[in-house]
């Protein structure tokens, strides 16, 4: 299965580290589940004036260490640097902000993504157009989300069957769980839209806790399989629970966001 992004932006604008944008995360909200600890620990010191490198590294969660943008060698890969130094450059947004984050949470996935960007660097160097490889890494790294659901919330959601996903399979969302992991993903909902998508990547629903799931993605992830665009979109505020708009069922009746699977192309 293979999908494109629904919004018309994928990656959203940097968000600078104003005296608004750190207080406006809502860490209560459903999608920041799971991110409610490190990230308000993490927060809390910026906010007291320290950068963000150091509030990142001064948590001590990550497999590697958090450095100034101006860190990184004029002319050498960010993916490159870090997997050779196993420093990541940083800069004072919400963006990296996010990706710090995930470094901490998700340590194994985003080393298994690091070596694999690496590796098809490697083979054929830093071009302007990235190859369907490195660009499947990129949109994982920044826009996925992991759902764990039983196989008739799949066959609903593969269909684009909103309504049977949404209203009809309702109850069935009390066994699932959506984990956000693309850090892009992460900062657009700072500030949630009705149009915010995620690349949704399926994952083992017998998975127990996000250290397990954790490794078992980090296990799963190929650069054959990525080439595949193994993702399926998903509006994100449309989750049961996590938006009050979508408790009036009407919410996914805009085609805008919820749209139609598109006709398959006659031979």
């Amino acid at each position: 299965m293979s999908a494109v992004p629904e919004e018309k932006t994928l990656f959203p604008p940097l968000t600078p580290l104003s005296e608004k944008a750190l207080p406006a995360i809502n860490w209560h909200s459903g999608w920041f589940d799971g991110w409610r600890a490190s990230g308000q620990a993490v927060q809390s010191k910026i906010l007291l004036g320290t950068t963000m490198a150091e509030a990142l590294n001064a948590q001590g969660d990550a497999p590697v260490r958090f450095l100034p943008q101006s860190g990184l060698p004029t002319g050498m890969a960010y993916e490159q640097f870090i997997f050779e130094q196993g420093n990541v450059p940083t800069r004072d947004n919400l963006h990296d902000f996010f990706n710090g984050l995930c470094w901490m949470r998700f340590p194994a996935t985003k080393a298994r993504l690091n070596q694999l960007q690496a590796a098809e660097i490697a083979v054929a160097g830093v071009k302007p157009l990235r190859g369907p490889v490195r660009d499947a890494l990129t949109v994982f790294d920044e826009n996925a989300a992991f759902l764990l659901a039983p196989p008739l919330l799949w066959e609903a959601l593969n269909a684009r069957d909103w309504r049977r996903l949404f209203v009809e399979l309702r109850p069935l969302w009390k066994e699932a769980q959506l984990v956000l992991f693309g850090h892009a993903l992460l900062e657009k909902l700072v500030f949630p839209r009705k149009q915010v998508t995620a690349h949704v990547y399926q994952a083992q629903p017998a998975i127990d806790s996000v250290a397990e799931l954790d490794a078992w993605m980090a296990a799963d992830l190929s650069a054959a399989k990525l080439a595949g665009k193994p993702f399926t979109p998903l509006p994100v505020l449309g989750v049961p629970g996590w938006w009050p708009g979508n408790e009036d069922f009407s919410f996914y009746d805009d085609a805008s966001v919820f749209r139609p699977p598109r006709p398959e192309k006659k031979l």
